[in-house]
């Protein structure tokens, strides 16, 4: 199974990679001052993470956390042996010092400035062709910018329609005027291939349904591992470490694997490629005497002709229209808050 290359995984952290809280005053001081052998990854994310790296993808961490946090940060990184190109943290103190209260909570403003010039950035160097997975949080403001990133990339979005979405958004004008300007010094082109947003709030998936087929909500990251394996951006073995790793260590059985599985395909966003792959690496697996008692996982690996099945009875998704991002964004604003 051949991976396409280059590609670069864009990954958020809070709430995404790391369990944090935001809601209270409290919450902020206690996630600030919180060492890093006590930040908490959420189950699975610290090992797809390290597989996608692993499979040869870049990996560029971009998050809402202030710059004062970076040691921390990185260093918490380091504890779960993670490794990154790039990270991206929010400037809090400027925005303090420059008294841009709101931007301490703008993530439109924010972030899709930064991602369309770590877009420039790569562009300038030569690597245009790269194709981009993002992975975010059910905070609704990750799903909005990512898409609208996405559609500015293609062309499907034209600059001259930022206007009304930055007016609605409240997005300050030099954080606008930075974001035009990226994107205008952009080739259109198709870039992201897959959006992933993590239901950690546990939203409803028909939520993000007006962003269409590219954006896959999952709720736990064996999902976002199918997914990208189907992708071809992790190999079979890597589902099979996920898999085994919510069995043991997340007291996962083998019915909560399958429903994983079945969920994504009933929402559309499987479609049963390489089961044969994977009932290989199952084989080889259980052959090398790694399966030993868990019952669980070959409960799962043995229903995938099963659930290919089912995959295969499913309609397909149909091609939607790109959404209207200036009624959107009121929307994303205040769930980004």
């Amino acid at each position: 199974m051949g991976f396409a290359t280059p590609h670069l995984a864009r990954w958020d952290l809070d709430k995404t990679y790391l369990r944090t809280e935001f809601a209270t005053v409290r919450d902020l001081l206690r996630t600030a001052f919180e060492s890093p052998a006590d930040k908490r990854a959420f189950s699975g994310a610290t090992t797809l993470l390290r597989e996608m790296r692993a499979a040869g993808s870049h990996i560029h961490l971009l998050s809402g956390s202030p710059e004062q946090m970076r040691r921390r940060i990185e260093a918490k990184l380091r504890i779960d042996g993670v490794e990154w190109e790039t990270m991206t943290l929010k400037p809090n103190l400027a925005n303090i010092l420059r008294l841009r209260l709101r931007a301490i909570k703008d993530q439109v403003g924010y972030k899709l400035p930064a991602l369309l010039q770590a877009r420039v950035h790569l562009e300038t160097r030569g690597q245009s062709s790269t194709l981009e997975t993002l992975i975010g949080d059910d905070s609704e403001a990750d799903a909005f910018v990512y898409s609208l990133y996405a559609d500015l990339l293609s062309g499907t979005i034209e600059p001259a329609k930022l206007g009304p979405i930055f007016k609605r958004g409240r997005v300050y004008p030099d954080h606008a005027e930075a974001a035009v300007r990226a994107v205008r010094a952009l080739p259109q082109a198709p870039r992201v291939e897959r959006i992933l947003i993590h239901l950690e709030r546990q939203a409803p998936p028909r939520d993000f349904g007006v962003y269409g087929a590219r954006l896959v909500p999952f709720y736990n990251y064996f999902q976002a591992g199918l997914v990208l394996f189907e992708d071809r951006r992790i190999p079979a073995d890597a589902v099979w470490r996920l898999a085994s790793e919510f069995v043991f260590e997340h007291r996962f059985d083998g019915e909560a694997l399958v429903r994983s599985y079945r969920d994504l395909m009933r929402r559309g966003h499987l479609l049963g490629n390489n089961i044969d792959v994977l009932k290989e690496t199952y084989a080889k697996n259980k052959s090398a005497g790694q399966i030993a008692t868990a019952i669980d996982l070959e409960y799962f690996f043995t229903q995938l002709d099963d659930l290919h099945a089912f995959a295969s009875s499913q309609p397909p998704r149909s091609a939607s229209p790109p959404p209207d991002y200036a009624a959107l964004v009121a929307k994303a604003i205040r769930h980004g808050h």
